[in-house]
């Protein structure tokens, strides 16, 4: 369980909070439905606008209006961390102050991705956000989206700036979590950003997980997640068994179209998502009724 500022612990289970849609609009009622269903299964904390909340396709005021919604929904309960990466810096940053200004308790920024700056123009595009506000910043490392990968020596650089203060480790390989460790020191939070692999990555001396199957699953995850934080190994592999079927089924086809539909049987929200992505197709749809059952989450 970490701690910073005093006050704010950011750890266990996190999920990537989908973005619900309704004949194209967002979807506010059922987005502060879901808020508080997932606070009340024992989520550790809430990702507002990342990836798994279609924000590549939300406007910039959609993208503003569902980190708002959130975080008062939320009413501090647990932490809301916002979404605010861009491969646009000035952006980045214009997000990160809104972020602030509505209360949210911390960031999360992705590598910029598609314009591939190399190691030093990673450094500065964290640096310029760790000096735009005094908001805390987790760093989201994930070379298969954003094509660069932060490096441990670079990541070890920008643990010592005041404010970044963690990391959504995404790369797919569980020992890098020694590895940062090692270079980062203790305090420095530590979340993978896989689910199948969080076991692994936890025992690697992780704390928890930004989760995408969080969004269906919120009390088995949160259960996997404290059961880790206590060491109990047993426990942690009976869920893990539970929810593996649910790790690969969202990803049959591209996030968080399987999640959605996941969330549509469960009567959480519709089945929508928007262009470029479509609804997922009747195998998928199969593999995840079957996931669904196994988790015992539908009958």
């Amino acid at each position: 369980m970490i701690y910073f500022g005093g006050k704010i612990m950011i750890h266990g289970s996190i999920p990537a909070l989908i973005t619900p849609f309704l004949d194209g609009e967002l979807d506010r009622p059922a987005l502060e439905d879901l808020v508080e269903w997932q606070i009340q299964e024992g989520s550790h904390g809430l990702v507002a606008v990342g990836t798994t909340g279609e924000s590549p396709t939300l406007s910039h005021e959609e993208h503003q209006e569902v980190i708002e919604i959130i975080v008062k929904k939320t009413k501090g309960r647990i932490p809301v961390i916002a979404g605010a990466g861009s491969n646009n810096t000035r952006e980045s940053i214009d997000l990160m102050k809104f972020a602030k200004r509505v209360g949210a308790d911390a960031a999360l920024v992705v590598a910029p991705y598609y314009n591939k700056p190399n190691q030093e123009g990673l450094l500065l595009h964290f640096k310029m956000l760790n000096d735009c506000c005094d908001l805390p910043i987790i760093v989201y490392n994930i070379p298969g989206r954003s094509v660069v990968d932060i490096e441990v020596s670079t990541m070890s650089k920008l643990a010592k700036l005041k404010n970044i203060i963690g990391v959504k480790d995404a790369t797919g390989d569980v020992s890098r979590a020694s590895d940062t460790r090692n270079s980062c020191g203790n305090r420095f939070i530590q979340l993978s950003g896989e689910d199948a692999s969080a076991l692994g990555f936890n025992a690697h001396g992780g704390t928890g997980c930004i989760s995408v199957i969080a969004n269906v699953a919120p009390r088995l995850s949160s259960d996997f997640q404290n059961a880790m934080s206590k060491g109990d190994f047993d426990k942690a592999i009976s869920l893990q068994d539970k929810l593996l079927p649910l790790h690969r089924a969202a990803f049959l086809e591209p996030s968080p179209c399987p999640i959605k539909y996941a969330l549509n049987r469960l009567e959480k929200c519709q089945n929508e998502v928007r262009a470029p992505l479509v609804p997922i197709n009747e195998r998928t749809r199969s593999k995840m009724d079957e996931a669904l059952a196994h988790a015992n989450l539908i009958s």
